[in-house]
Order: structure tokens, then sequence, then C-alpha cells
């Protein structure tokens, strides 16, 4: 089997091939919003080493949904359908759903902004979830020019209310205490 080519010089001129085929620029929304759902998955996979069996394995499974989100993105739809591994489905918020219902069940209730820090896990479970946000601002703009699937949206939402919830959850299983926003 040939291995295949890593580098196909046909972005050289600031271009990049959307699902579909057409050719947009590298500085497009577009690209905007896959791009920082690649970034988000790349600080999820550091998020990982500092979780346990259970946390990691849900973490990489949001890892590859977030492929499908990228997909989802990449794919412009005036030119061709979504292929099924590229949809969000409410299965997929419900399952978010659940996963921070059941953290947020053994966690002490909040009175207070909680400011990111604590142990070095949960600071990277928040910059996860910054990095989150960002990336639903990014597809919301790219949502005034491209179907975006409401379940999608959603889906990001919910992730980084998860990464808030399992951000508070490392530094209570470490012992450490939240620090709260002194107004």
């Amino acid at each position: 089997m040939k291995k295949s080519m890593v580098y196909t010089r046909t972005g050289d001129e600031g271009t990049t091939s959307l699902v579909g085929g057409s050719r947009v620029s590298k500085t497009d929304i577009r690209l905007e919003a896959y791009g920082t759902v690649d970034e988000l998955n790349s600080h999820l996979g550091v998020l990982v080493a500092y979780l346990d069996d259970d946390d990691s394995a849900f973490v990489q499974r949001i890892q590859h949904k977030l492929f499908a989100v990228g997909s989802h993105l990449a794919t412009d739809r005036t030119r061709r359908e979504l292929h099924q591994a590229s949809i969000v489905s409410p299965e997929d918020v419900e399952l978010l759903e659940s996963a921070i219902d059941q953290l947020d069940s053994e966690l002490p209730v909040l009175h207070a902004f909680v400011l990111p820090g604590g142990t070095l896990g949960a600071g990277v479970a928040n910059v996860c979830r910054t990095v989150c946000r960002r990336a639903e601002r990014r597809i919301l703009a790219l949502s005034t020019e491209a179907e975006i699937a409401p379940e999608l949206l959603a889906y990001i939402n919910r992730l980084s209310d998860y990464l808030f919830v399992l951000s508070r959850k490392i530094n209570n299983k470490a012992g450490k205490d939240e620090i709260f926003w002194k107004r």
C-alpha cells in the first residue's frame, strides 16, 4: 500500500477545499469555526491526561463527536448533503445533559461565580471551556451565512457547561477548595 501524501500544495495560495469541492480562503469564517473546534479537540486531548478512566473515556467520546462537528461545518451544503457521520443528534445533546446532571449532583451547590484554577487538570478543563465558547461564537457567526443544525449549536453550548462542571469535579476530587469571585 502506497503511503499517502501529507502535503498536497493545493493550499499554498491561501485557499482550501470544503467537503463538496468548493474552494474558500483559509481566512473564511467557516474555517475559523471548524478550526476552533479542532483547537478545542486538541486541548481536550491534553485534558484527558488529567482524568480518571471514566471521565477520560467520556471526553474521548466527545473528541470523536467533535470530528463530526468539524465535518458538518466543513460541508458546503449548497453542493453536498451532510454525511450521516456528520450529524449531531438530539441524543448526543441529551447524553451531555445527562453527564452534566450526574457530575453536578455530586458537587456542592454554587452560591457565587468560580474563578478558573485549582489543580492543573481543572485549569486545563477551564481552558477547554473557554475555547469551546469561542468555537460557539464562530459557529454562530457562520450560521448567518450557512445552514447549521440546531442540535450542533446546542451540543457546543452544553459542552462548555459540561467542561465547567468537570473542572469543579476535578478540584473536588483532589480536595481543592474552589476560588470564588470576590465582588
